[in-house]
């Protein structure tokens, strides 16, 4: 008898994980069947929609439409309606991805309903609980029977939290199954040309998180930072909806303004954003899944945080941490712009197969996880 499985889709970073695991699972349709809940975290048409025409992602199978007011009413709101769904279609297995809103209430949903839950991408700590990330990854690890990673301190994490290694999957990272699938693909993107960049001639810079851009000092020494750096070389800035609502708020405009060879972009679909990473001089980010894809295309990428749950992009060689002071941050990326390209190693596993791994773990049977 197939098992039902639930797998769970909210936010942006989700949807490039999600994708190669159903398409596997839906290869055993005997042993599966899988349900996609998109619980709508993200509304945005571009921060949302566009990727399931782009992965090629059928349509979800519930749509959840949360509220998006407030992080407390939103999960409040996904645990209600996803109970729903569970009560509804009595899964046999809920998977979920990352460490988004939709990840932990979700994961406590199935929790109080004892459904079986799996969590890829576990065991990724960065240590800083004022991260909302880190407290979901902590609860949804937690509470998880099958523990899915992509590198050996994600193991390490997992197991010193007495996690039993019998629960402690290693499959690689799904999300760069997608990023190899789809990489052919994304090269018949013109968005250089829309843009008017041309390849390994500009820095790709991005930024989104509170700790950059809900501090107006903070914020405004960063834009300083790319200003500096503009001067050496084009700066693509893709505006996050949030720093763009940021920039506008602290009546930073004109910093904005004076980065000199800067091109203001929105968010981008799938294709566009791989092609303007893999043809970045650099990247420049507090985006962990652009660290990661860097890493996999192996360009060089600067990450603007003062922690991370991703050691093992920094390990290779292609990712470094510099903080979010502004000279420093100026002084890394002329260093980096500087320096000759190199061909970084790519982490173990991150090899396009992330997902037939994880599948064949299903296929050996759901176990529940029984101490801890």
């Amino acid at each position: 008898m197939s098992k039902k499985i639930i797998v769970v889709a909210g936010a942006r970073p989700n949807f490039m994980k999600v994708a190669p695991i159903l398409a596997e699972l839906r290869r055993y349709r005997q042993d599966f069947q899988p349900l996609l809940v998109h619980t709508g975290q993200h509304y945005d048409y571009q921060m949302s929609e566009v990727f399931f025409d782009e992965l090629e992602l059928p349509p979800p199978d519930i749509y959840l439409d949360v509220v998006r007011d407030h992080p407390n009413q939103q999960t409040a709101d996904i645990i209600g309606k996803f109970d729903a769904v569970l009560e509804r279609e009595t899964p046999d297995l809920v998977l979920v991805v990352g460490d988004v809103t939709s990840t932990d209430s979700c994961a406590l949903a199935a929790s109080k309903r004892d459904v079986a839950l799996a969590h890829v991408e576990a065991g990724l700590r960065s240590r800083d609980r004022r991260m909302p990330e880190e407290r979901t990854r902590l609860v949804t690890d937690a509470l998880a029977d099958l523990l899915f990673t992509y590198s050996d301190d994600a193991d390490a994490n997992l197991r010193a939290e007495n996690v039993p290694s019998e629960c402690i999957f290693q499959v690689g990272n799904v999300m760069i199954d997608t990023l190899f699938r789809f990489r052919q693909k994304a090269e018949q993107s013109n968005v250089l040309e829309e843009i008017g960049v041309r390849p390994k001639e500009y820095v790709l810079t991005t930024m989104h998180r509170p700790s950059n851009v809900d501090d107006p000092q903070a914020l405004a020494g960063l834009l300083g930072a790319f200003a500096e750096i503009g001067k050496d070389i084009d700066i693509v800035f893709q505006l996050h909806p949030r720093t763009k609502d940021r920039i506008e708020r602290f009546d930073l405009q004109s910093a904005l303004e004076a980065i000199p060879n800067v091109h203001l972009i929105g968010p981008q679909g799938y294709l566009d954003i791989v092609k303007l990473q893999e043809n970045a001089r650099l990247a420049l980010t507090d985006s962990a899944g652009i660290a990661e894809e860097t890493t996999a295309l192996q360009v060089p990428c600067l990450t603007l945080r003062e922690n991370t749950e991703r050691p093992v992009t920094i390990e290779q060689g292609s990712n470094q941490l510099v903080g979010c002071q502004p000279q420093r941050v100026v002084e890394a990326a002329r260093a980096a712009l500087a320096d000759r390209p190199n061909a970084y190693p790519v982490p173990p596993r991150w090899d396009g197969r992330s997902a037939e791994r994880l599948v064949d773990v299903l296929r050996k049977g759901i176990k529940r996880r029984l101490s801890y």
